[in-house]
């Protein structure tokens, strides 16, 4: 009888602690709501708004019929014609485009010749599974219309697709998730180690030794972050040594550039932390907004495992916010497609002022928190 009374009253008193602490009670109900949401809305197989270029050195009644054939369906989106294939390489590394449509100079002609009239498809294959469906759409728009010809003109016009993937030919799913995974393990270093180690420091009171020192709020924070920015670079280093080792995830582009950019978004995820232990009361509270304030979103909006151009316009717009987004298209970028800061200048402002940004905040809620 006295243990089932000492029990009931350890689980009355644990309960009126997790009443009293609303914010964690907040968190932790809002968690499962916002896991569903995002699940719901982001695991999508569907593929929307292909950005298409047409290369057509000379344009015809075919090439026009065919280019209309792409430009008639809602998946395509032409956004560039030309009449060399010499900026391609540009524009596949830039992003600008997914897909290339090159015709060969005489391709009317050929068709009203009862000869073949190739044509090559290019697609860019970083995320393998969505350039394998891209592939796919594409080839059928060509076969539609080669259906159509044999209706209406020569019996024997056919036209000939070639295929070719771009930076991942092989369409291994390690090139796509591996480069996605830098940014997964140094969110969960650098925010949530940052997050608790600040968040300990209040709650066991040595914060307050701390205070009583020469040292400044600022020279506080970079004392206690230092450690975890050195640990976040270490991580990167392993994870691009594991991923050529063992996976043989290529590394077209620079390492220098790529741990210069390891490095500021690992500054950013430890702005984030300090941001969130100086405004949560406690250890786990804090973990629990990490946990669904960086985490979730890393792996749900950046881009790590499903397409943004997926994704629905409201979550499409809420990724900008998504410091992991911008890396992972650095990180892509460079190990896949060997772009160099010409082509990624504007993904690593963006991340640059997010890291300005969030350390100003940090800085001024942490010094108002101390005060």
């Amino acid at each position: 009888m006295r243990k089932r009374a000492a029990l009931a009253g350890l689980v009355w008193k644990e309960t009126r602690h997790i009443l009293r602490d609303r914010k964690t009670l907040a968190v932790i109900l809002l968690m499962p709501l916002l896991q569903v949401i995002l699940f719901g809305y982001a695991i999508r197989t569907d593929i929307d708004d292909v950005r298409l270029a047409i290369v057509d050195p000379v344009p015809d009644h075919a090439t026009h019929a065919l280019r209309d054939r792409f430009g008639a369906t809602e998946l395509f989106r032409i956004v560039a014609v030309r009449r060399s294939s010499a900026d391609l390489d540009g524009l596949f590394a830039s992003g600008r485009i997914h897909q290339a449509v090159v015709f060969q100079p005489g391709f009317a002609e050929r068709l009203a010749h009862d000869g073949p009239a190739p044509v090559q498809v290019i697609t860019d294959a970083a995320e393998p599974n969505t350039g394998t469906a891209m592939q796919a759409y594409a080839t059928a728009v060509i076969r539609e219309y080669e259906s159509g010809l044999r209706g209406s003109g020569p019996a024997g016009a056919a036209v000939t697709a070639s295929v070719r993937m771009r930076f991942n030919p092989t369409r291994e799913s390690a090139n796509l998730f591996v480069p996605g995974l830098i940014a997964y393990v140094i969110t969960i270093i650098s925010a949530l180690m940052t997050a608790i180690s600040l968040s300990r420091e209040k709650e066991t009171g040595t914060m307050e030794v701390l205070l009583v020192s020469p040292l400044r709020p600022r020279e506080i924070i970079a004392g206690k972050v230092a450690p975890y920015l050195l640990i976040g670079m270490a991580t990167v280093i392993l994870v691009l040594a594991e991923a050529r080792l063992i996976f043989g995830v290529p590394l077209r582009g620079s390492a220098a550039l790529l741990l210069a950019e390891g490095l500021l978004f690992t500054g950013t995820s430890l702005a984030l932390g300090i941001l969130i232990s100086a405004r949560t009361p406690s250890q786990r509270v804090a973990m629990t907004a990490v946990l669904a304030g960086t985490m979730l979103p890393t792996v749900m909006l950046s881009g790590f495992i499903f397409p943004i151009e997926s994704l629905p316009a409201p979550l499409r717009l809420l990724s900008v916010v998504i410091p992991a987004r911008w890396f992972v298209e650095i990180a892509r970028g460079i190990m896949l497609k060997g772009t160099g800061l010409a082509e990624l200048w504007q993904e690593t402002v963006v991340l640059a002022a997010m890291t300005a940004a969030l350390l100003a905040a940090s800085m001024r809620s942490f010094r108002t928190r101390l005060e």
